[in-house]
């Protein structure tokens, strides 16, 4: 087994034969990711597509978590080494997911949303524990997702699109699953075996076919407005005054003060 450092004590990156497991493990915070994780994950894909043979890469979290999605407050852990000023699109991870050629599995093995959702998203298979939940929690915080807005509807179709990025509603895995937005629903016990299971299936593919099958694929995405995302983060009222109230745990200004519990 051969160990790789990524640039962050929260991600370990292991490889065992033709696969690479990717572990989220950050437990006392649901494995929120950090800029360094953010970029780690990105390191993670890079790494795997340096290799001149085939081989695939898994990405599970730890605990009961897969990802809550982004820390708010931006932090860094002990060990994490600093990433490029601010966090843009060049930081994440999504795209190069997305557009690895070397297979990418997501296992997904509990609490996944806000960024861990579009890790499982963009991953070529993502194989869910029958004990996952799900959320798109950006409008609560007063964030523009560009990303989700874009592909979500790819994955699951408008009208439902529409339901989960506007109500921002927790959905269980079996509701997920009847819905499209992923493909394989387990066991929570077989979630690793699944997991190297569909690693397995894909690496048996011919590798350039498959490359080139895949960008015709994602060629079904529209493009990604992050302009506008990342100017809402930078200049924006709205993230300010949703994580002042998430960091002091109350309602954000903007909720009806006679809205219904």
């Amino acid at each position: 087994m051969s160990e790789y450092d990524i640039g962050t004590q929260s991600l370990k990156l292991e490889r065992e034969g033709p696969v690479l497991w990717c572990r989220i493990d950050r437990p006392h915070a649901r494995n929120a990711l950090t800029p360094a994780m953010y970029f780690g994950l990105k390191r993670a894909v890079r790494l795997v597509n340096s290799f001149e043979e085939p081989c695939a890469l898994i990405i599970t979290g730890t605990g009961d978590s897969f990802s809550a999605g982004g820390d708010l407050g931006g932090r860094y852990e002990d060990g994490d080494e600093r990433v490029p000023e601010g966090l843009t699109y060049d930081s994440l991870p999504f795209l190069a997911i997305r557009e690895s050629m070397q297979p990418v599995i997501a296992a997904v093995n509990g609490i996944c949303q806000g960024g861990g959702l579009l890790i499982a998203m963009m991953a070529d298979i993502a194989v869910v524990s029958q004990r996952a939940t799900f959320r798109v929690p950006e409008l609560l915080r007063g964030i523009i997702d560009a990303s989700y807005a874009a592909m979500l509807p790819a994955h699951i179709g408008m009208a439902r699109a529409r339901d989960v990025i506007l109500s921002a509603r927790p959905i269980e895995a079996a509701e997920a699953h009847d819905m499209g937005l992923f493909s394989r629903l387990v066991a929570h016990e077989e979630l690793e075996a699944a997991a190297l299971r569909a690693a397995t299936e894909i690496l048996r593919t011919a590798p350039e076919a498959r490359a080139h099958t895949k960008r015709m694929l994602n060629q079904q995405y529209p493009p990604i407005d992050y302009e506008t995302m990342f100017a809402n983060l930078a200049f924006g009222r709205e993230p300010r005054e949703g994580m002042r109230a998430f960091m002091e745990k109350r309602d954000p200004d903007w909720i009806p003060d006679d809205l219904p519990a």
